[in-house]
């Protein structure tokens, strides 16, 4: 299984764009703001797309009770995901090598990618649940206290996938390099399946 062995490694290769390119992007935009301020989450912390983008949104959730952006050193996900991936990373080199030799079959693909799709999934989870806590948990004390028509506080949380108008901003969640490399290493073991299924038959 030359063909599918090299597919799978060169796919399994694209994760380590993780540790270079940001997973996530946030932009928020408003008339008062020209200029969008944004956030570029990588698996090892968040960063402001400009110089002083993480400290001026600090600065605005400061009056309705939000919290600072976290520091890597403040979430368990920054030190957890790039091993997680870094492992994933390995195995599936190290898979596609061992089918490259002949020594497993076609199925490793498929199992590869079966984890990582699990794992992709958590990771997901995760991030909406950070996303949510972030939005929902506010200072009671804050300057600014937001409700709603009928009463109840408003809530900030910015939305996993797309845009959302939250006040007079507009909040945009979508992937960045990061991420579509990810996917498009996946295709590739999901490629290396069906090639090395072929290449399987024909021994």
């Amino acid at each position: 299984m030359k063909k599918a062995g090299i597919i799978m490694i060169v796919g399994s290769l694209l994760l380590l764009g993780l540790f270079k390119f940001p997973l996530w992007n946030i932009m928020l935009g408003a008339p008062q703001y020209p200029d969008p301020m944004g956030m570029n989450i990588y698996i090892t912390g968040i960063e402001g797309v400009q110089e002083f983008d993480i400290q001026n949104i600090d600065g605005l959730n400061h009056y309705i009770g939000m919290k600072k952006i976290p520091k890597p050193e403040e979430m368990w996900e920054f030190e957890v995901f790039p091993k997680v991936i870094a492992g994933m990373a390995i195995l599936g080199v190290l898979i596609g090598i061992l089918g490259l030799l002949g020594k497993v079959s076609y199925k490793w693909f498929l199992g590869w990618l079966i984890l990582m799709t699990i794992l992709g999934i958590m990771g997901m989870y995760d991030f909406n649940t950070w996303l949510t806590e972030y939005g929902t948990d506010l200072d009671p004390n804050a300057i600014m206290k937001m409700t709603h028509p009928d009463g109840t506080p408003m809530t900030y949380k910015p939305p996993l996938f797309g845009h959302q108008k939250m006040l007079n901003f507009d909040v945009d969640s979508y992937p960045h390099t990061g991420a579509y490399m990810l996917f498009a290493g996946m295709l590739l073991t999901l490629m290396a399946f069906f090639v090395g299924k072929k290449e399987w038959r024909t021994k």
